[in-house]
């Protein structure tokens, strides 16, 4: 079994200041080769265009336009380079699973990917005009999964690339969520607005135990009917969106109803962690070769834990 480490980062001030904190760390791990070589791969395979990338940003979380003139700053790359990189606008995303249950007052997350795309970094961020969070960082700026100060929590389920949009890619999206809404109701509103590149599924859970499923696409954002325990994982499953999933679902549907039927007894985040962690409760992934394998467990307590994301 091959492990990984977690650096726990932590970063108070303005947007700008952030953007330089970040870029400066990231200079020092092993990944920033991987990402000058992936730089100059990707400058072939999209365009941007940076008055629209610039608009729409400001329209979500306008300091993150700050963060990423810092992180040029520090990484000493074009801003122009910065923005193609890691804005997520028109970028691409490579499948992927994940799974979630909300419920009980935690939501438990696996997220699951390749482990060589895995950033490593836990971040605890404190911007002066935005919401504080905790997160997985991912594509630099943006967030895997994570939970802010007002005890939003947010996570993505990858559903497929078929006629992608002009929009954002997930992690950034969920970073305009954690950084300017306090609730589900506040997320859902948000994510009808935010143009979406591509298909996939946005969990919600704020501290009020509010729930949503949010699934969004460049066609269209619906959300879905749900009972009393909350789990998603890899596909559509209201009839506006169903036509969108890709061919094979079997497996997405398997491990959704392996949370299901394990949801009745997983009654704390502890339970949660170990269910979701372990293989043989058939959540945990092992598909590393095809994109798919469980790179992190997370379990989030929003009532309990939010108020105390802040950096002292």
């Amino acid at each position: 079994m091959q492990k990984f480490h977690i650096d726990v980062i932590k970063g108070k001030g303005s947007y700008y200041q952030l953007g330089q904190t970040a870029g400066s760390l990231f200079r020092e791990t092993p990944l920033y080769q991987t990402h000058l070589k992936r730089r100059e791969k990707s400058k072939k395979a999209y365009q941007i265009n940076l008055q629209k990338a610039e608009q729409h940003i400001k329209s979500f979380a306008p300091g993150l336009w700050d963060e990423l003139k810092g992180l040029s700053s520090k990484l000493d790359w074009a801003f122009e380079e910065v923005v193609h990189e890691y804005s997520g606008w028109q970028q691409d995303w490579v499948k992927s699973g994940c799974s979630v249950l909300m419920k009980s007052g935690f939501f438990a997350r696996n997220y699951d990917y390749h482990p060589k795309t895995y950033e490593g970094r836990l971040m605890i961020w404190q911007p002066e005009n935005g919401y504080a969070s905790i997160g997985v960082a991912g594509r630099m700026i943006g967030r895997i999964d994570g939970m802010n100060e007002k005890g939003l929590c947010v996570g993505f389920h990858f559903v497929n690339r078929k006629n992608p949009g002009e929009g954002f890619t997930c992690s950034v999206i969920a970073r305009f969520l954690l950084d300017s809404c306090a609730t589900t109701e506040e997320a859902v509103r948000m994510l009808k607005d935010i143009p979406h590149r591509h298909a996939f599924n946005y969990t919600l859970y704020d501290a009020a135990g509010e729930r949503a499923i949010v699934e969004a696409s460049a066609l269209g954002v619906a959300v879905r009917e749900q009972t009393s325990d909350y789990a998603c994982t890899n596909h559509f499953e209201t009839d506006e969106k169903l036509s969108e999933n890709r061919y094979q679902l079997t497996e997405s549907k398997t491990r959704l109803q392996n949370i299901y039927d394990q949801s009745s007894t997983t009654d704390s985040p502890l339970q949660a962690f170990y269910r979701f962690n372990d293989p043989s409760y058939g959540i945990f992934k092992k598909n590393y070769g095809s994109w798919s394998g469980t790179i992190h467990t997370v379990v989030y307590d929003p009532g309990s834990y939010a108020s105390n994301i802040r950096c002292r």
